[in-house]
């Protein structure tokens, strides 16, 4: 498999349509992103360009969302991500939908369900 080299870092104001647009592309709905940015709660991966790949948002240790480009996705792109938050946050934990479960798993998070085909993990 090919892995596509990227870089993780803070998003910054400028990133902010980036970051909206990737999480449109994954479905995936942030309240107040601007806010989250401002907080240092957001994380980007960046290509060597600085073109925003990925974006995983934080709430205190939870992950809230997490997403990548439709055509970047399977390169190790989340798997960064979720490493970098790790790095940073102690006792990390996700709620998420059964059809990602595989992609929790594979980054190191115990998982279980909690109903309507939801699962918690925690890592």
């Amino acid at each position: 498999m090919w892995w596509l080299m990227v870089d993780t870092r803070r998003a910054r104001p400028a990133d902010l349509a980036a970051v909206g647009n990737v999480l449109d592309g994954g479905l995936l709905r942030v309240t107040d992103l601007p806010a989250a940015v401002d907080r240092g709660d957001v994380l980007t991966a960046v290509s060597a360009t600085d073109t925003v790949l990925g974006a995983l948002v934080l709430a205190g240790t939870e992950i809230t969302a997490v997403a990548v480009r439709r055509r970047r996705r399977g390169q190790g792109i989340g798997t960064a991500l979720v490493g970098a938050a790790a790095r940073e946050r102690e006792g990390l934990v996700a709620e998420f939908d059964e059809r990602v479960r595989p992609f929790w798993r594979s980054v190191g998070f115990d998982t279980e369900p909690i109903g309507n085909g939801r699962y918690r993990g925690r890592y």
